[in-house]
């Protein structure tokens, strides 16, 4: 148990904070499209409460739970290995996430749909 603990102290609980990060660039850049300011503070802060929640509540569980059932599972067939490939992933995934969003823009890491668009 100590060591799960350490693991979402250190490891898994900074991983979802840097994903609520990348949820909160999303915001600001989806709130450009808003142009009265009471309105777009209203949706900024609505839209962070709730990614707050998510994280908390949802994502950082998960992200828990998977560490924790790899561990069994990889103990049983020899070793860490998989609980390290998931975290190793997990750190891989979320900087490819980061450099393409400070990079290139928030557009790159949004489906087509999402993206702002010049038009009408």
């Amino acid at each position: 148990m100590k060591t799960s603990a350490t693991l979402e102290r250190y490891y898994v609980l900074p991983c979802c904070l840097l994903l609520l990060n990348l949820c909160n660039e999303i915001i600001s850049y989806k709130a450009r499209l808003i142009h009265d300011g009471f309105l777009r503070t209203l949706f900024i802060m609505g839209m962070v409460l709730f990614g707050a929640s998510l994280v908390a509540f949802a994502i950082a569980p998960g992200l828990v739970w998977a560490v924790q059932s790899l561990r069994r599972t990889s103990r049983s067939h020899g070793g860490g290995v998989g609980e390290v490939l998931f975290l190793s992933a997990l750190g891989v995934v979320i900087f490819w996430l980061y450099y393409r969003n400070y990079l290139i823009g928030t557009e790159a890491i949004l489906p087509a749909a999402w993206r702002n668009s010049l038009l009408p």
